[in-house]
């Protein structure tokens, strides 16, 4: 998905033709909301199920409250004092994650500056400037991971296949020459973001690095590599310079992201209701670092 409208999503389709964009009207009619974006989504899914003769992942059934919940229940025999039936519908953690942070991930996505890398509209210095700002994340985000290297608890999300540092500064030698380093700079939300990641290592706090662990590799593993067949086509580029995006020495993507959000679930079953809230909110932080890194991005490529 790489857009909506009040009466629309808009997709970005690949097949043996190669790349479109598909507007699919929303389910539900007009919609006013962002919010009421996800909403739409899902029926689009479930419908596309239904067509495809497949059963929708239980993540995806209608939010408690909601009128096709309460007529599912009424359909059941079910009543919300039941606690065997409250218990059974618990969502797991790795969804509550996903949804607590949904609308700032939208947010993220929308933004102009990125809209444009991912529409095709930016330049090459544009997409050069992201992968600047990467850099400094991924490197703070690399140096707090390998504090926690030894924590059983850590294990599970963090393999060596993971690194991007060395991807990153290939791609920089590729895309500014052999001296990237005195051409490229952080700018003013990149530095706070890279300040509160350390910051959260300092801590020693395990659910909040993982907050933030798990918002760009997850987001890099997804979204990332439309990302990277977008900018490599536009742009003539090979693996150089889009290297940060190859995650093939993980295996299956499917499989490694699968796992990965097994082990938020095990995570989640470890942690008190207080210690859930704080890390939601610690994911919910971070998406908006990258907001606010796209927003100077944009402003730095206004007043140049």
């Amino acid at each position: 998905m790489v857009g909506a409208t009040g009466e629309a999503g808009v997709w970005l389709v690949v097949d043996a033709a190669g790349e479109r964009e598909l507007s699919v009207a929303w389910p539900g009619g007009a919609i006013t909301e962002r919010s009421e974006i996800r909403r739409e989504v899902v029926a689009l899914y479930r419908a596309a199920c239904e067509k495809l003769g497949v059963p929708a992942r239980e993540e995806h059934a209608p939010e408690a409250g909601s009128r096709a919940h309460r007529g599912a229940r009424s359909d059941h025999g079910r009543h919300a004092a039941d606690p065997v039936a409250e218990a059974a519908e618990e969502r797991p953690f790795s969804v509550v994650v996903r949804e607590s942070s949904w609308s700032d991930h939208s947010d993220s996505e929308g933004s102009s500056f990125m809209e444009d890398i991912m529409r095709g509209r930016g330049t090459l210095q544009d997409y050069a400037d992201l992968v600047a700002q990467h850099y400094y994340v991924y490197e703070a985000l690399e140096e707090a991971a390998a504090r926690f290297v030894g924590d059983p608890a850590f294990a599970p999300f963090h393999r060596d296949a993971l690194a991007r540092m060395p991807a990153l500064e290939a791609d920089l030698a590729q895309l500014l020459g052999d001296g990237w380093r005195d051409r490229i700079a952080a700018v003013p939300a990149t530095e706070a973001y890279a300040a509160r990641i350390r910051e959260v290592a300092e801590e020693g706090w395990l659910a909040g690095l993982v907050a933030h662990h798990y918002t760009r590799y997850l987001g890099d593993l997804s979204g990332g590599q439309m990302i990277a067949r977008r900018v490599a086509k536009q742009h003539g580029l090979d693996r150089d310079g889009v290297a940060f995006y190859d995650f093939s020495d993980l295996g299956s993507l499917t499989d490694f992201k699968n796992e990965y959000r097994a082990a938020l679930d095990l995570l989640g079953a470890s942690l008190d209701d207080a210690e859930k809230a704080r890390m939601l909110e610690e994911v919910r932080a971070a998406y908006g670092f990258n907001t606010a890194v796209f927003a100077d991005l944009g402003r730095a490529e206004a007043a140049a």
